[in-house]
């Protein structure tokens, strides 16, 4: 798994490629903590992930959390039809912003 986060069009863009899942949620918790005090909209770039588990929907409700009440919005890019369908099962459709 790989976390990338940085600066773009005056946004915070997470880049998240391969597996997000039990095993590495703690060190992508870690390494989004940044993102939880940022003072801009966060968009969340699932273009390269393959997969998700409960612990990494977790995390990014996490960031949910702390951006929507300074006023900010989290985007989820996502282009794998087999994620959109878990966001679709879990209700992020209804939580969060999607483009593709």
């Amino acid at each position: 798994m790989k976390t990338t986060i940085k600066e773009q069009n005056d946004e915070i863009v997470v880049f998240f490629e391969g597996r997000l899942d039990t095993a590495v949620s703690p060190q992508t918790e870690k390494e989004i903590q940044p993102v939880l005090t940022a003072d801009k909209d966060v968009v969340l770039n699932c273009e390269n992930l393959e997969y998700i588990s409960s612990s990494g929907l977790r995390i990014f409700l996490g960031i949910l959390k702390e951006a929507k009440p300074r006023g900010h919005k989290v985007t989820i890019i996502c282009t794998n039809q087999n994620l959109l369908k878990i966001f679709t099962v879990t209700g992020f459709t209804n939580l969060f912003e999607f483009r593709s």
